[in-house]
């Protein structure tokens, strides 16, 4: 499992804007179900979110070594 450490050079710049709505999105998901009981199982809202931090990561990376590169 990816910890948070991973995606600390990650800013709210580097999401695209449907990324952003879906985390919002599970990020309300995951209160909601907070509201509603405190022993909910959280963990797969909170893969979803980390599936869309590591495409953002990549996305980042790919873009970093295009322009290194001069592509």
């Amino acid at each position: 499992m990816a910890r948070n450490d991973d995606y600390d050079d990650l800013r709210f710049s580097d999401f695209t804007t449907g990324e952003k709505a879906a985390i919002v999105w599970n990020i309300a998901r995951m209160a909601k179900r907070g509201i509603a009981s405190e022993t909910v199982h959280l963990g797969d809202l909170k893969r979803k979110v980390e599936r869309i931090e590591k495409k953002a990561l990549k996305r980042k990376e790919q873009a970093a070594e295009t322009r290194r590169n001069g592509k």
